[in-house]
């Protein structure tokens, strides 16, 4: 597709739907959040709302295969967790997704550019526009801002669900500080699909599929999250001290200034380490190393304004 006929299409309107699935995590850090009024304006809107609580992120893509025949639209509130764990099940149903930032974090809603207020979200898929995104994949995981080996798994290890409730968005600094006084280099093999391949010694490995994580950091300056590509890049720091220079060049995206740090841009990655080690997905622990990881083009609709 060109350039001019993707951005035509991530600017056009999608008829507003009559039967809208909304899933909704009540565990998430906003999930007692009054949303009356935001489901107020969405049936103004004309939508007959169907809603669907669930205890386990285990059981939102289940959910949404067993009703997506029955309505048009899913709606899915919580944060970047639970809007991950959906991701298979709005690719399977093929309907449109509209979100809800109830989370802590919300990086897939700023990446978006998608309101933090359950009113503002409602009044953007009130709106119709819609855009396709795509969606990233690690050993069969579906993930939509980033999946990471490293520092970011550790991290993921300390945010414990208490924290996240207690601190909020405190809470990212707080286990970081955590992460980082235990951080040790670990060693991997790096291959992408262009055929390149590096052995490296690296605090922390991450494959981006869209724009933000952790809270507002940025994966590459240049990222985007409909161009069809992964932006990686590898932390090959021997000092933690260092590394705590460099955290600000994060919040732009212009890390890969600094000569620690390696950068690549693929469709695909294959990332092997001497030991198994975790892998992070949009702040969720999904598998362990050897990691593949691709990338799948346009694979979701998306309620969202025009990209800028």
């Amino acid at each position: 597709m060109s350039q001019t006929a993707v951005a035509e299409a991530s600017t056009a309107p999608h008829a507003v739907a009559r039967r809208a699935l909304l899933v909704i995590n009540p565990k998430a850090r906003q999930g007692q959040a009054d949303i009356g009024p935001a489901l107020n304006r969405l049936e103004a809107a004309g939508l007959d709302i169907v809603q669907e609580s669930f205890r386990s992120p285990g059981e939102v893509s289940d959910d949404i295969v067993k009703r997506g025949a029955d309505v048009d639209i899913v709606v899915v509130c919580g944060g970047d967790g639970t809007i991950n764990a959906a991701a298979r099940g709005v690719m399977a149903v093929k309907k449109p997704m509209g979100i809800f930032p109830m989370g802590t974090a919300n990086d897939l809603a700023r990446t978006l550019g998608i309101p933090a207020d359950p009113l503002g979200a409602a009044e953007v898929i009130a709106a119709g526009l819609t855009r396709r995104i795509d969606v990233g994949e690690v050993n069969g995981h579906p993930f939509f801002n980033v999946a990471s080996i490293g520092l970011s798994a550790e991290l993921a290890r300390s945010l414990t669900a208490e924290t996240k409730r207690r601190w909020g968005r405190f809470g990212y600094a707080v286990a970081a500080f955590r992460a980082l006084a235990a951080a040790r280099p670990f060693t991997a093999t790096i291959r992408s699909a262009t055929g390149t391949e590096a052995t490296v010694k690296t605090m922390q490995i991450a494959i981006g599929n869209g724009v933000h994580y952790g809270g507002g950091n940025v994966v590459d300056a240049a990222a985007a999250i409909d161009d069809g590509h992964l932006d990686l890049y590898s932390l090959e720091v021997g000092s933690v001290w260092k590394l705590a220079l460099m955290l600000p060049s994060f919040r732009n995206g212009r890390h890969g200034a600094w000569k620690e740090v390696r950068t690549e841009r693929c469709t695909g990655f294959d990332i092997e380490t001497r030991r198994p080690r975790p892998v992070n997905t949009d702040g969720e622990l999904v598998t362990f190393t050897p990691a593949h990881v691709r990338v799948i083009p346009e694979a979701i609709e998306v309620f969202a304004p025009p990209a800028q």
